[in-house]
């Protein structure tokens, strides 16, 4: 093959990528449109949509209706038939779910079982895949699968070097799992992964600095984007927001063998406060609008330190957002404006005047949404290849 053909051919690729990322990432959208938000003309764009037709990776539909000047244009949408799936290990259950193309969830399962090893973690993730091939994926195809695990994860390699609360140390996840299932695996920090769904598909669109927290039943973990980019570190490391020393306000906020943020701001003693017995995130969120004096008490503790915390974060990095994940999104949500108000009332007023905070719009979905986007992406780097 000539040196030509093969930039040619590249370019095509990459082209195809773009095109299929666009409808992954911004959702269905018409020829037109791709064609202006490419820069790339009409008869190019029009090439690289039948390909991607032709490999089933995405679908056809009528005209918008909106256009009213010019040639009708067909809407271009991904085929919810191209799915990757997403797992997440916990102390107390795994969570897996099978992710389209465009971010959404097609279906997910929870598996209560306490501390789970790799083996188990694998085993679970084939019986389930084998099932759901039988019935709700039955004609879909898996492009891969993303493991978002609680600990800290090599990025070169995907080696779980620590997952403290699973007790997993220097653990070989995606070996195991490819063995199983002969599919691509990528394994990554389940709170990176978290800030991956957010910024794509969640309340963190329009942003490009954000820091997310991910509140969960193994502590707080925490993603940062700078100008648009997830930053890992030297060795994929970075993030570790709950083992950052706890910004106390009050020598009364203090805990006995408290610490470090996550022994104060804690999913277990916000459970234990409302004496609910292994609640999912919703039970939780409602719970904690409780009058209950015990309630109310931990709340308020835990909202202070929380606040004071992410007052350092302003400060240090000038986000655009903040994203709050799993029972921290809980928190804020007692009272939004207020816990808002006093992050941006302790933080440098010219770092806070912009700053947006939400709570992840992706609910429980967030984990298993990121882990796949991330399995998601070697087809959309080349879609054909």
């Amino acid at each position: 093959m000539s040196e030509r053909a093969t930039t040619v051919e590249g370019v095509r690729r990459t082209n195809l990528g773009e095109v299929l990322r666009l409808v992954h990432q911004g959702g269905p959208r018409s020829r037109s449109v791709i064609t202006t938000e490419t820069g790339l003309n009409r008869s190019t764009v029009s090439d690289l949509v039948s390909r991607l037709v032709d490999a089933d990776l995405v679908q056809e539909y009528g005209p918008d209706p909106t256009r009213r000047v010019g040639r009708p244009s067909p809407i271009v949408a991904p085929s919810p038939d191209v799915v990757a799936i997403g797992v997440n290990p916990e102390i107390d259950a795994v969570e897996i779910g099978a992710v389209s193309l465009g971010g959404a969830v097609r279906v997910r399962a929870r598996i209560d079982v306490e501390n789970p090893d790799v083996s188990e973690v694998v085993d679970i993730v084939a019986h389930t895949l084998a099932a759901w091939g039988e019935d709700e994926l039955s004609g879909c195809r898996i492009v891969g699968v993303g493991v978002a695990v609680p600990g800290l994860v090599r990025t070169e390699d995907g080696l779980v070097r620590l997952a403290p609360h699973l007790r997993w140390r220097d653990a070989d996840i995606a070996g195991p799992l490819h063995a199983a299932l002969g599919l691509q695996i990528v394994v990554g920090n389940d709170a990176s992964y978290g800030a991956r769904a957010e910024r794509v598909f969640g309340a963190a669109r329009e942003h490009e600095d954000i820091v997310y927290l991910n509140g969960g039943a193994s502590g707080i973990g925490g993603g940062l984007i700078l100008h648009g980019m997830l930053i890992g570190g030297a060795g994929g490391y970075a993030g570790e927001w709950g083992q950052t020393a706890a910004s106390l306000t009050d020598a009364a906020d203090r805990r006995a063998h408290g610490g470090v943020l996550e022994d104060e701001v804690n999913r277990a003693r916000l459970v234990s406060a409302t004496t609910l017995t292994s609640p999912d995130e919703a039970m939780l969120a409602e719970a904690l609008t409780s009058a209950t004096p015990a309630v109310t008490e931990e709340v308020a503790r835990q909202r202070r330190i929380l606040a004071a915390t992410l007052s350092n974060a302003v400060n240090v990095l000038n986000p655009s957002m903040i994203v709050l994940g799993g029972f921290l999104g809980g928190l804020r949500d007692v009272d939004r404006e207020a816990f808002d108000d006093e992050v941006r009332a302790r933080s440098l007023s010219a770092s806070a005047e912009d700053l947006q905070l939400a709570s992840a719009a992706l609910g429980a979905d967030r984990l298993l949404i990121g882990a796949a986007d991330a399995a998601m992406e070697r087809l959309l780097a080349d879609p054909l290849g």
